[in-house]
């Protein structure tokens, strides 16, 4: 039989455990199946413009750790409804024909695609026209259903934490309120998790939406306790009662053109109209630092898995499908069942969300934390 030829590109927003993936999978495929592999860079465009590099044991060794991916990334580019420049005019077609006749010029038997819902879709989009496609799950966000955990999450979550630990100790130096803004889009988890993990006060979620009235209330009962400080994290979808979404900007060449933040400003001068003689209130936006540096450990580990696995798909032709996560065992799913739809927090069920109430964090809503009566 001939030496199968595999192909991977990553697209979307980077993400901690891109290179990690890369890594693994190279590594299997050359030393355990003996495929021959290639890169394209930034994403769909290099599959488009037909610009890709070989992987192998030799550039893909020292990757593990590192963070953002050594094929580049982007999260502007559909090929099913592509800009391109027509007697001097810009216009969207589909060009994924150009992407497939790439792909068969090149003998490539396998696509190899690392992303989000959004790069995902044009994954099943590319499979339903014959490519043979496996989908591995990226997102710091952590909103992809079919999967318990999507790399890049963890190492975000650990990010923030961090920063909240730093920041706990200027805010309690100075007496102020600290408005941190995360990332997340419209799911709530790394506001969740890493408010909790940092000890923060109140945690905004786009899930539950919040009032400015109901943040003052939380603050004065710390004032009341000799706590004249508050920590306060949100979510950049985070949404007040009646509102919508903060937008910081809207980028219309991109498939998902809403860019959203400024949330923590927003918040930051209401508190001040409100509360601003009794306290200095200073926002923090974490941004692209929750994306940066070094992969965690866990999530050096969870792509790995991710890597494996999906080598193993590729090996036994198990096409149309992405590797997840569920119930801390390593599986698949179609790739159709996968994309259309977010991830985000049951409020009414999710542990975590009990977990903080018990903790006496404030969601910004009516409901408020109350002791319980034992037996």
């Amino acid at each position: 039989m001939a030496k199968k030829k595999i192909a991977v590109l990553t697209g979307g927003g980077d993400a901690p455990g891109l290179n990690a993936v890369i890594y693994t999978l190279t590594k299997t495929c050359i030393l355990k199946y003996g495929y021959e592999l290639i890169g394209y860079k930034f994403g769909y465009r290099g599959l488009y413009k037909n610009d890709f590099m070989p992987l192998t044991l030799e550039n893909t060794t020292g990757i593990l750790h590192r963070g953002g991916s050594i094929l580049y990334s982007s999260n502007k580019d559909n090929l099913f409804d592509y800009k391109v420049i027509e007697n001097g005019v810009a216009v969207k077609k589909d060009v994924s024909d150009v992407a497939v006749q790439n792909l068969k010029d090149e003998g490539v038997d396998c696509l190899a695609i690392l992303g989000g819902d959004g790069t995902l879709t044009s994954a099943r989009d590319f499979y339903k026209i014959g490519v043979n496609v496996i989908g591995i799950p990226k997102t710091i966000d952590n909103d992809l259903k079919s999967t318990d955990v999507t790399f890049g999450f963890n190492t975000a979550v650990n990010i923030v934490t961090e920063a909240l630990g730093r920041l706990h100790t200027t805010a309690e130096s100075h007496h102020r309120i600290i408005v941190v803004e995360v990332m997340g889009r419209n799911a709530g988890w790394i506001a969740l998790h890493g408010g909790i993990a940092g000890s923060a006060d109140i945690i905004l979620i786009p899930e539950i939406p919040y009032t400015i009235d109901n943040i003052v209330q939380k603050i004065k009962e710390r004032d009341k306790r000799g706590k004249l400080f508050t920590i306060i994290v949100v979510s950049e979808g985070a949404v007040e009662v009646g509102g919508t979404v903060t937008v910081n900007k809207v980028v219309n060449d991109s498939p998902d053109p809403i860019r959203l933040g400024g949330i923590a400003h927003k918040i930051s001068y209401q508190l001040e109209q409100l509360i601003g003689e009794e306290h200095e209130i200073r926002p923090v936006v974490l941004g692209h630092t929750q994306r940066g540096g070094e992969t965690s450990p866990y999530d050096r580990i969870l792509s790995a898995r991710y890597g494996s696995h999906a080598a193993k798909l590729i090996h036994e032709e198990k096409y149309g499908r992405m590797v997840c996560l569920k119930n801390g065992n390593i599986d698949s799913v179609l790739l159709e069942d996968v994309v259309g739809s977010q991830k985000r927090i049951d409020t009414q069920t999710d542990e975590l969300v009990q977990v903080a109430r018990d903790l006496g964090v404030s969601f910004g809503d009516k409901q408020v934390h109350r002791k319980q009566k034992y037996k």
